[in-house]
Parts: structure tokens; sequence; C-alpha cells
């Protein structure tokens, strides 16, 4: 069996490595180009003489760069600059994105007295600029009114226009499909024209509400059904409604998340179920935490004799954005939206057509890589994975040394769960969430295991993790669930992990991506510490 590498060790620590760099380049320009780049403030010519060097080049004590292998080692390695980092260290406070500044279009034609419908000649990537930055309702309005076609319901609320297409098909008037996407995501445009775009139920098409969360007069979230997806037999989507909408984190209380992970937790639950043969609860009605916990403890029992080893998949994109370009940047809409579905054990395998199986391959979860981690680590060093790695992360020492700044990595912890900081960050700002393992060795790896409070510790672990992320600046933030298969091997110890991944401005993903190299300007402990401020 292949070594594996992760930072993790069996004393409850963590490794890595420190490049020190120092080394002789071979000059093979033949020719030098001396340009000049332009004039210094007393009107000296500045050239570009440095880029030609006469003599191959020495680099004495270039930037140490310290890697670092991810805990889990399929996620690839972690790669901090020192001088970057020791530079955070030395003001963590400056860990943040700064806000958006107000945008008005409306407001500058008025002060230059210039006619509101001169945005309408802007060209297409202009105005879709202007839909995802503008902070001006009037401008918002106005785009909207050109990306679609908008009318007035006899009750006053807004509408759109629909006609047949070749198909004979309803469908909505839209001119600009871009910019009505740009324009409907924008947290200032007002709220009756968000319900009429994209909230009010059917507005985004034909998919099914087949479930609701309601139990306060501010909670409400429907349950779509997805069902023509990327996973076979369709998956569910979490949408606060329209007398609930959630543009901003700051805006998502507790109930609201509680909402949306009840919904989650009870498809599966029902779904489950369904396939164990267990009598349901009435139907057309929201099962209520006692009734949830009941199901749950049933579908264990009843687990325990079956074979199947499906899976959960959960996630969460929050944030939405376009670049000028038409490059979609994240989610594909603002409104607080997450997605959940049961993957199978497996799937039947084809080779050169569609009509005989030949086998089955496994159905891909992501947790399953996990699995394989800690199986491996087990062969190599006769220990426990997840119990050195909690260790690790209670023991956790700097890299740099400093004993004047915090080594803790954890932002919030309670009883059951940690949000903690990874050591090997593989978006520079994540986050991870897990269950605290127990004193007997025991913890839940799936969603099938949470009882209530474990349920109710990790949601709210969920919400502090989004309002911490976003009071640092982060407006798309990227969260998926690692899980255990629901019949899985019990020797595994495996806990439930769920990761925030935001994205940064000016990081992109790019070929280091690609490659699973994740390059960071901090040490881990400083975004701990900038998150915990954010916390408190």
């Amino acid at each position: 069996m292949k070594r594996i590498e992760s930072c993790v060790t069996p004393e409850g620590d963590f490794k890595y490595g420190i490049h020190k760099p120092s080394y002789t380049v071979t000059n093979l320009r033949a020719e030098a180009k001396i340009d000049n780049l332009g004039k210094d403030q007393q009107g000296n010519n500045v050239e570009n003489k440095r880029n030609f060097p006469g003599t191959n080049v020495t680099v004495k004590n270039a930037d140490w760069i310290f890697e670092i292998p991810n805990p889990l080692p399929f996620k690839g390695r972690t790669y901090i600059d020192k001088e970057w980092a020791d530079a955070s260290a030395n003001d963590y406070e400056t860990i943040t994105i700064k806000g958006p500044e107000p945008v008005s279009l409306s407001a500058t034609l008025d002060r230059e007295d210039i006619d509101p419908s001169f945005i309408d000649k802007l060209p297409k990537p202009l105005l879709l600029a202007l839909a995802t930055s503008s902070t001006d309702p009037a401008d918002l309005i106005h785009l909207a009114h050109l990306s679609c076609k908008i009318i007035t319901n006899p009750d006053n609320s807004f509408g759109l226009l629909y006609q047949k297409n070749s198909k004979g098909e309803l469908r909505p008037i839209i001119h600009n499909h871009l910019l009505f996407e740009a324009t409907a995501n924008n947290y200032h445009l007002p709220d009756p024209y968000k319900i009429a775009m994209v909230i009010r139920p059917g507005a985004q098409g034909g998919s099914e509400i087949v479930g609701e969360w309601r139990e306060t007069d501010k909670g409400h979230v429907y349950e779509y059904l997805r069902r023509n997806s990327y996973i076979a037999g369709g998956h569910y989507a979490a949408n606060m409604a329209e007398n609930a909408i959630r543009y901003s984190i700051s805006d998502l209380s507790t109930e609201d998340i509680q909402g949306v992970r009840h919904l989650y937790y009870q498809r599966t639950y029902v779904r489950l179920a369904g396939s164990l043969g267990i009598e349901l609860p009435a139907h057309n009605s929201t099962l209520d935490v006692h009734q949830l916990e009941r199901l749950r403890l049933q579908i264990l029992e009843r687990c325990h004799s079956s074979t199947g080893a499906e899976a959960t998949l959960w996630g969460w994109n929050f944030g939405f954005d376009y670049a000028p370009t038409g490059y979609r940047l994240h989610a594909s809409h603002q409104q607080v939206h997450q997605q959940y579905a049961i993957i199978p054990e497996s799937v039947k395998e084809y080779r050169g057509g569609t009509l005989d199986a030949c086998g089955e391959i496994s159905a891909y979860c992501c947790g399953d890589l996990v699995a394989e981690v800690i199986k491996q680590y087990r062969s190599q060093h006769d220990s426990e994975f997840f119990i050195d790695y909690q260790k690790a992360i209670l023991n956790n020492k700097r890299m740099d040394e400093r004993d004047d700044l915090s080594a803790d990595l954890i932002v919030y912890r309670d009883a059951r769960v940690i949000l903690h900081v990874p050591k090997a960050q593989t978006s520079q700002w994540e986050l991870q969430l897990m269950p605290v393992i127990s004193t007997t060795g025991n913890c839940p790896g799936n969603i099938l295991e949470c009882d209530g409070p474990m349920r109710k510790s990790i949601d709210h672990a969920i919400y502090i993790a989004q309002h911490v992320l976003a009071s640092l600046g982060a407006q798309m933030v990227t969260s998926i669930e690692y899980s255990t298969r629901l019949a899985q091997n019990t020797s595994l110890l495996q806990p439930l992990i769920y990761a925030f991944l935001p994205r940064l401005p000016e990081s992109p993903g790019a070929f280091s991506e690609a490659q699973l190299r994740f390059i960071n300007g901090h040490y881990p402990e400083d975004f701990a510490a900038a998150c915990r401020q954010k916390l408190t």
C-alpha cells in the first residue's frame, strides 16, 4: 500500500516542510534590450537595465516557503510564504476584505443633467458591470425593466409577462438573460422586484415544492425538487421563501439555518425510511423535532440488518457575481440555497454503449476518500487518524516559533463540535467543522448518526462559520459535507466534516490550484485569531 503523506502524526503533532532556497541560474540570454520605462518625479529616465543581467543570476536567502501536507492527503498541499505570513502575523487585523464602495450611475447622470435613458445605450458588458456593482435601487429598477417585461398585478405586486415558445410552453419574456440574473441577484434591488423575478414559487420554473419549514413569523423555507439533476434520482433545494428574503449573511438568523437544515434531515430520513419499509408519519406536514428523532432511531435499528450503503450529499454556494465578460464567478443565485441528495452505493457499468451493462462501479462519494485515508494511516502508523488529528489541533504549535502570539486553531467549540482553521487551508480562509470524538472513541460520521443535540450543535456552528467569514468580508463561500456511507463498516472512526471555502477576490483558482497546490499569505493561527475577534 502506498504511503500517505499527511501533516498529522501519531504523536498528535503537525509536521511540515520548509524550503530555504539559495540557488544560481545560468543566464542563457544572448542580447539585452535596454529600454526606457518612463521618468521619476525628478524627471530622470527610468530604464529596465535590472531586467537584463550580464552574468548568471545568484539568489541568496530567498523567501522561506512552508510546505504543509493537507491532513487529508487527497486535498493536496498548502504553501505559505514566510515573508507574507510574518507581515500578517504582526497585524492579523489586516486579514479582511473591504466592502464595495457605493455606486450610482443614476446619481451621476442626474448631477450631469443627462437623461436616465442614457443607461439604455450602454454596451452589454457595462450593463452587466452596473447590475453587479450598483448600490442604487434606481439603477437596478431601470436595469430590471431593461432585462425583462415586468407587469403590475391586480394586487399591485409585480409579475412577469409570459409568452408561449415553439413547444407551446409558457416562458417569461426575458430580453437579456445575463442582465436579468445579475440584476435580480443584487442585494440592493427592491424586494418586490426580487420576488417577481426569481423568488416567488414558479418564477424560476416548474420545480415542485415538496416540503416547507415555517415555525416563526420570520423564518420560512421551501423545499424544491430538482427532477432532472446531476444526481440520479433527483436532488432537493432548500430556498428561503418570498416572505423571508436572505441576500446577505447578516440577514440570516439561527432559525433560518435551523429551517434549511431541518428540511435536509427530514428529506434524508424520510427517503431512507421509505426504502426500509418503515411507516412514515402523516403526509403533507412537516415533522417536528420529536417525530424526526423517533424516525431516525427506527432507521438506525433497521439499518443494522441492511446491506445498503447509500451516502448523503450536501452543499451550499452562498454568494453570486458576474464578471462584465459574462463569466459567472460563483453560485447560480444569491438567495440562501442549499442542495442535498442521496447517493447510491453503485451504478451499472457500461463499455462502448448504453444497452448492455457489464458490471457495476461505485457511485462517487467524497467521504469515501476520507475513509481511504483512515485505512492507510492505520496501516502505516497503527494509530487512529482522527484521534491523532484532533489531538494535533488541540496541541498545535506555531510554525514561526513566536510565543507572543496565539497558537490556537479553534474558532468556536462547544461540548459536541469544534470549528477550526485547518493547518493546511485549501482556501485562504478555509474553516472546518467536525464533531468532538468522545472519551469512548465514538462520534457521528453522517447525519443519520447525529442525535437532536448534535444536529443542533452542528447547525449553530454552521451559522457561526458563515457569519464569521462574512464579517471578515467574504461574499462568496462554498460549503460541503464529507460523510460516511450510511451503512459503513463501524470499525472506521470517521467524523462528519464540513468545510467552508471562501472565494477571495485575488484567488480565482488557476494552474496551482488545479494541481492541488494552495498558496497562502498568512499563518493559520493568525486567521483563527482574526475569526475569534469577529466572533466576540
